[in-house]
């Protein structure tokens, strides 16, 4: 069974790329659904898609990986030229090596953050939803999740990093002089905005409101920090009134466009606004950056943010890579394993052939009335010469090499002491 891996990240690809293959979760059924119809023998398949990375792990009994990145190429409409000069394939234990380290949070681009782990959890539950998981996937992945368990439980990796919120609010903290003065607009009501929401309350601003497309989501995150709510159709006549918008949503498309920011700006009399767009793809026009006193940080921006202490972490690594080294070879054991199954099932086949055969000619010479000692002596004998023919005939080849070869065989199977 080979396993691999084909992807691309915030180390690989720029924003504007990896967006296009940013996939929002009620995609990933259909999306894993049309990759295993294009590719041969429907191999296990699951897809992992953040704001810093998209995943295809598979498995099946050949790699794939030519067909399974021009697929993704086409799919983001790129060439596969360009796809494959932005990412990365990896095949077997270093697929399973990744995998591992992706869930601990040791590809991140801030190390050790945790919540990779959760999106990786709903994105195979996503995969089993859509029937592409099988059994060497199922292993990969519950692997992982213990790799990671035990990293986060046994190592300090997390310890000395700083969130991508919390660089958030140290930018913020740059521009304004006290942030209890600033109106701040969250867009979205997800993982990362409520994030984001409780490290700025705890700098108690001026005011937090929340903007949502779905009001009643909205409403259930304001309730926590004594927030507004507003419709996300408003956000165009009410951009205005805000010091620092945050913005973290599923849309395919920008939802705050170069027109509304420039009309803001005019009605806060160039009153400079600070503005964090995590989301892949961008919730920001691009073209938005270039204006005065706006001051726009993307995920990719607040990686140069992200301090961690250094010192302090490479221990912490260091311990960490040697529990995924001992994930992977685990893994690799137990795929080696799976792939003596269909040799043991065909022995047990024949086996249970040869049995049947015997005890069927037994029952024969019974109901002829034959000695009952005989008949047991004629079974057994008859299952010895079956089991032996082929060790015996390989025995009498006429090839050097090969009769050299089937008596060490021989000796190791038939003739060793019992253990």
């Amino acid at each position: 069974m080979a396993v691999w891996a084909l992807g691309i990240n915030h180390t690989t690809a720029p924003l504007d790329l990896r967006g296009r293959f940013a996939f929002a979760i009620d995609q990933v059924e259909p999306t894993l659904r049309a990759l295993r119809g294009a590719l041969t023998r429907q191999p296990e398949a699951a897809l992992i898609s953040t704001c810093n990375r998209t995943e295809i792990y598979c498995a099946c009994e050949q790699p794939q990986l030519q067909h399974t990145l021009d697929w993704l190429a086409h799919s983001g409409g790129v060439s596969p030229e360009l796809l494959r000069a932005h990412s990365y394939t990896l095949q077997d234990g270093l697929a399973a090596r990744h995998a591992f380290r992706v869930a601990s949070g040791l590809d991140s681009m801030v190390l050790g953050e945790p919540q990779i782990l959760g999106q990786i959890k709903d994105a195979v539950r996503a995969a089993e939803a859509a029937g592409a998981l099988g059994t060497t996937l199922s292993q990969l992945f519950q692997r992982s999740f213990a790799v990671a368990k035990e990293v986060r439980t046994s190592t300090e990796i997390g310890a000395h990093s700083i969130s991508m919120a919390a660089a958030a609010v140290r930018l913020a903290g740059q521009l304004f002089e006290d942030l209890s003065e600033v109106k701040i607009l969250f867009v979205g009501a997800g993982e990362m905005i409520d994030l984001c929401a409780t490290h700025f309350a705890a700098k108690t601003p001026k005011s937090i409101t929340i903007a949502n497309r779905t009001l009643s989501r909205g409403e259930e995150l304001a309730s926590k920090f004594g927030a507004e709510v507003m419709r996300l159709a408003d956000l165009p006549d009410r951009l205005h009134e805000f010091d620092a918008v945050v913005s973290c949503t599923a849309s395919s498309l920008p939802i705050i466009g170069l027109g509304s920011v420039e009309r803001a700006l005019k009605r806060r009399r160039r009153r400079p606004m600070f503005m964090v767009d995590l989301a892949v793809p961008r919730d920001v026009e691009v073209e938005v950056k270039e204006l005065e006193d706006i001051y726009l940080y993307t995920v990719d921006d607040l990686a140069g943010v992200v301090q961690t202490a250094q010192a302090n972490r490479q221990a912490a690594v260091a311990q960490a890579e040697a529990i995924v080294d001992a994930g992977v070879q685990s893994f690799l054991h137990w795929l080696e394993q799976r792939n003596s199954v269909p040799l043991i099932q065909q022995l047990n086949a024949q086996t249970d052939e040869w049995r049947a055969t015997e005890i069927a000619r037994a029952r024969k010479l019974l109901a002829k009335g034959e000695d009952i000692e005989a008949v047991l002596e004629a079974m057994s004998r008859g299952l010895t010469q079956k089991m032996l023919h082929g060790a015996l005939a390989e025995l009498r080849a006429g090839d050097t090499a090969a009769r050299e070869r089937a008596t060490t065989a021989v000796q190791h199977f038939f003739l060793r002491k019992e253990r």
